[in-house]
Formats: structure tokens, C-alpha cells, sequence
């Protein structure tokens, strides 16, 4: 299951039915779960824990020191959850004493070539990352996810869940859950109907999540006034609760 050519620390932990590819480099403290797939010419450095079953495309670069001029070596790590793809020539940093320590990635998260999640980032569950796309310092995407190719997000961002960008989108602000973006600089461009129903919202429902997107973008109203609009919606759907909630931790503003 692994190639004579790869060469594996012995420090790492590497459960019995993973498979390492010709030329792959598993450093030290590196952990690697049941049924997981390195293809050729991986490098994985540690701290790093990967899960079960995830497939590491040739040619990436994972759990490498983050690319922080403040960085000295400090302990840090990565954790990627379980059945994550992670295509060819895709970078994801270890975290910073100022991020906590930690980047983290969910489960069942889709990560086409040429990503880099940098050092901090916090990512959830269901989340495609298309190629090209790049995530700066510190930024949380939420699950269920989708960004464009070539999607940039500024450091300290905030994804809300169920968010879609288009194709070559330049994200400075934070994204409320369920808003479709896109331009440089990305503007609000409607909701994702095509996400919300992939997650069975029924026509009610959408209508509800129309009249708290029209509430943020098509009144006159401040944020904050919004926010109090939407409360008593909230009290009658966990969409819009959610909205709520992550437009009242928002701290970079939200995407105009």
C-alpha cells in the first residue's frame, strides 16, 4: 500500500490500509486515517491529522508553516476531517498563535487543484473550494459553501452557510449565509435559489429568506436597523435565524 519510494517519518501515525504514492514525503507528527488515499509526490508535514477515507491528489502541499512573517516556529497544526478530496497542486498552512493555533477543515469538502487555504482558516462541512480559488489568514466558511474559480477572500472574512460566488469574485467583506456574490470587489447579486433547494426549502421558506435579503439590500435601511426587521421573522425560521445570528457577529461589514 505504500510505494518504496515514498518516504515516511517515523513519527507518523498511518493506519495499516493507507495508501501512499511514489515520491510522497510524510513528515513528522503526522496522523493519516483508515482508508485514505496519498497519490504520488504529496508532501504532508506536522502537526497534521488528516481523517478516513480522503483522497490527497499528487503534488500538494499540506500542513506546511504558514506563510506569516510573524510565524518563529511556534506549535501549530492542521486537522482535516474525514472523506475530503483534495485535488492536484493544492496548499493548506498550519494555524498561528493568533489564530488559535489551528487550521481546521470539515468533512466531505471538495477542494479542486490549485486552492490554498492559508494558515487559521476555519472551513465546515460540504464545501467545494473550485479551482484556482484562494482563502487568505484567519477566514471561516461555513458549510455547504460553494466559491468560483478563482475566488479570492481577504483575510479575517466570515462565509455564511450556503453561500455562492461567482467565478473570479474578490471577497473584502463578510458574506451573510445564503447570498450569491460576484464582481471585483464581489457584490450581493441575490440569494442561491439552486442551494436552498437543494436543501428542501419549499416556496414558503424561500420567500421568507427573499424578504430578509430585500430587508439587508433593497431598503434604505442601516444593518443594524435590518437586524431588528428581521428578529421577529427569525422567531419563524431557522433560515433567517441563522441570518440573524452571523449578521450580528458580522465584524468586517457585509458585502454591498
Amino acid at each position: 500500500m505504500i510505494h518504496p519510494t515514498a518516504i515516511i517519518s517515523a513519527q507518523a501515525q498511518i493506519a495499516d490500509d493507507v495508501e501512499i504514492g511514489a515520491y510522497s514525503i510524510i513528515g513528522d507528527q503526522v496522523e493519516i486515517g483508515s482508508g485514505s488515499t496519498i497519490a504520488a509526490h504529496v508532501v504532508i508535514n506536522g502537526p497534521t491529522k488528516i481523517g478516513q477515507d480522503c483522497h490527497i491528489f499528487q503534488f500538494c502541499s499540506i500542513g506546511e508553516v504558514p506563510q506569516d512573517k510573524k510565524f518563529h516556529g511556534e506549535d501549530s497544526r492542521l486537522e482535516i476531517g474525514d472523506r475530503n478530496t483534495i485535488r492536484e497542486y493544492c496548499s493548506i498552512n498550519r494555524g498561528t498563535n493568533d489564530g488559535g493555533g489551528i487550521t481546521k477543515i470539515g468533512n466531505d469538502n471538495w477542494v479542486m487543484a490549485y486552492v490554498h487555504i492559508a494558515h487559521d482558516c476555519q472551513l465546515g462541512n460540504q464545501i467545494t473550494l473550485a479551482n484556482g480559488a484562494s482563502l487568505a489568514g484567519h477566514v471561516l466558511v461555513a458549510d455547504q459553501v460553494i466559491l468560483g474559480g478563482f475566488t479570492l477572500v481577504h483575510q479575517f472574512c466570515s462565509i455564511g452557510t450556503g453561500v455562492f460566488s461567482r467565478m473570479g469574485s474578490a471577497i473584502v467583506q463578510d458574506v451573510p449565509p445564503y447570498v450569491m456574490v460576484g464582481g471585483n470587489v464581489a457584490a450581493a447579486k441575490g440569494i442561491n435559489v439552486e442551494g436552498l433547494k437543494r436543501r428542501g426549502l419549499n416556496s414558503d421558506q424561500l420567500r421568507d429568506v427573499r424578504r430578509a435579503y430585500k430587508l439587508l439590500y433593497r431598503s434604505s435601511l442601516k444593518l443594524q436597523q435590518a437586524i431588528e426587521e428581521m428578529r421577529p421573522m427569525a422567531e419563524q425560521s431557522v433560515y433567517i435565524a441563522t441570518m440573524v445570528e452571523f449578521l450580528s457577529n458580522a465584524s468586517r461589514g457585509i458585502v454591498r
